[in-house]
């Protein structure tokens, strides 16, 4: 795999790794994007809304690939 994609734990297939702390008993890194602006206004993905830019795919068990901040390399040219 391209070393620009990194490995989230805990996404809980609802993908959005922004849920609280407080509300959650699994270990779940944090979204880097939000780390990098101070905020929690991104989500990986949101079933039948959007999906994030950055988000590479889900890997075995619950574990987000992301690219952030680098182009994603699974999204189509053209």
């Amino acid at each position: 795999m391209n070393e620009v994609v990194r490995r989230l734990k805990g996404a809980n297939m609802d993908i959005d790794l922004a849920t609280p702390q407080a509300e959650i008993t699994w270990q779940q890194d944090a979204c880097p994007w939000n780390a990098a602006e101070n905020s929690h206004a991104h989500r990986c993905a949101v079933k039948n809304v959007s999906i994030c830019r950055y988000f590479c795919g889900v890997e075995y068990l619950d574990t987000v690939l992301c690219c952030y901040p680098n182009p994603n390399p699974f999204q189509r040219q053209g």
